[in-house]
């Protein structure tokens, strides 16, 4: 059996500059991302220009959160290998971090601006999920995020291209390509949410967002059981139990707020006013 070489993590050179595939794909979430919350945030009562100042502040916060939180749960090598902890082109950025950094800024953002908070967290989330899911794809071509040993045959199964077949075989051995099973989780999410999303009466200004926090933790929890290269706390895999505290916050707080404010705002009514 002959194995193929696994593809170039690099893209091209720009002189002396190596442009990845990795922080390809994250540009090419992030603008997509970004052109879709304008366009719902226009149709929603955000003006464009309070979304793209928001993912000024909320853009580079998120990605040195993610990379500190990696880091944080890393320290064992990284306090020998300081001069490694810039480098996030070569991956090894959390997206629950990036996640928890960017709300944190959003939060502050919007109270700042007068903006509901729900509601632009309801306007970007399938967003972000998409992003997240073109996101693991950065994570192929560097060979990451992958999960336990398994055969050819079983990824022959699956029907997958050749091309993820090749590039699953990573240390001597083929691999369960959890990126996949994640990256298609978020994409079929987004497709769920986003059909959803505009069924009158059917969101509460809130719930897309919650929503969003459920399917994701829900699908993370279990592809991160099958990772070899999950953060952990002793034995705990960190992620898993933090997709359980997401999972269960947001459920109780669909619950909570439906009670504590039945005639809250739905989702469609948008802002009263185009929020300058």
């Amino acid at each position: 059996m002959i194995i193929k070489l696994a593809l170039n993590p690099i893209a091209f050179d720009l002189g002396p500059i190596q442009v990845h595939w990795y922080g390809i794909f994250i540009a090419s979430a992030v603008i997509l991302a970004v052109y879709l919350s304008v366009r719902e945030g226009n149709k929603r009562g955000i003006k464009a220009d309070n979304i793209y100042d928001m993912l000024l502040w909320a853009l580079p916060f998120s990605i040195i959160s993610a990379r500190l939180y990696y880091v944080a749960f890393q320290w064992s090598y990284y306090q020998n290998h300081l001069d490694e902890i810039i480098r996030i082109w070569d991956g090894g950025i959390a997206i629950y971090g990036s996640l928890i950094g960017a709300a944190i800024v959003i939060i502050l953002f919007c109270r700042s601006r007068l903006i509901p908070v729900w509601l632009m967290l309801d306007v970007i989330s399938p967003t972000v999920l998409l992003a997240q899911g073109i996101g693991r794809w950065g994570n192929f071509m560097n060979q990451e995020a992958f999960g336990q040993i398994t055969s050819l045959a079983f990824l022959q199964h699956l029907h997958l291209p050749q091309f993820i077949i090749n590039q699953m075989y990573i240390g001597g051995a083929y691999r369960q390509p959890t990126f996949l099973y994640e990256s298609l989780w978020s994409f079929l999410g987004v497709a769920v949410i986003l059909s959803l999303r505009h069924v009158p009466h059917f969101f509460k200004r809130g719930e897309v967002f919650l929503m969003y926090v459920l399917w994701y933790s829900f699908g993370r929890f279990f592809v991160e059981g099958m990772r070899t290269d999950s953060l952990m706390i002793g034995s705990i895999r960190v992620s898993q139990w933090l997709s359980i505290v997401l999972f269960v916050v947001a459920i109780g707080l669909i619950i909570y707020r439906r009670r504590k404010y039945p005639d809250a705002s739905w989702y469609l009514d948008g802002a009263k006013r185009i929020l300058q």
